[in-house]
């Protein structure tokens, strides 16, 4: 089952996913974390969110730093896997292709197909978690408008492919899409 979970900054949409993915193994079954979030060694507040993301994972799965998502995923395609988050994996991509750009933005039309393609054959229980960007005001920039129209497009072909579809608000989750009875059975 491929479940994506949206939510806020804070919403605790991480910690749902890792219990939905714990759930969805076997006991004691490794599951690999994906973070695409790595601390800069300058930024103290940001290194103690990743620690206590660390924290509260089993002793037992193991974590990959890496914004190449794809890669992992189609090497692995049997381990139980958690990717946290998305829209960090966004920010690397639009960092290397230039997305930012006013003038001549670079194309990153073919590191999303790729990733929805990995995404797409990937056949273990995967969860993917990634900002929602449609709950707030619309960016005062020309590049926050690009990054949000980006994320909210990449949702919305991530939620077309997933099983299940999680918003997690104020740390409640809320079922925006579920697998039918027949393929939930198979």
């Amino acid at each position: 089952m491929r479940t994506l979970v949206l939510g806020g900054i804070r919403s605790g949409k991480s910690q749902w996913a890792e219990q939905a993915i714990a759930e969805s193994t076997v006991a004691g079954q490794p599951v690999r974390y994906l973070a695409t979030g790595a601390a800069p060694d300058d930024d103290a507040e940001w290194s103690a969110r990743i620690a206590a993301h660390r924290a509260r994972r089993p002793s037992h799965w193991s974590t990959v730093e890496t914004v190449d998502v794809t890669t992992q995923l189609r090497s692995a395609t049997a381990s139980p896997t958690l990717v946290d988050d998305i829209g960090g994996w966004l920010t690397a991509v639009m960092d290397r292709r230039g997305a930012w750009a006013i003038r001549s933005p670079g194309s990153i039309t073919a590191d999303v197909d790729e990733l929805i393609d990995a995404v797409g054959a990937f056949g273990s229980p995967l969860a993917l978690v990634s900002p929602e960007v449609g709950l707030t005001v619309v960016p005062p920039t020309a590049s926050g408008r690009r990054f949000a129209d980006e994320l909210g497009g990449l949702n919305q072909r991530l939620a077309g492919l997933c099983d299940r579809v999680v918003l997690v608000v104020a740390g409640q989750p809320l079922t925006v899409k579920e697998p039918s009875r027949a393929e939930s059975r198979q």
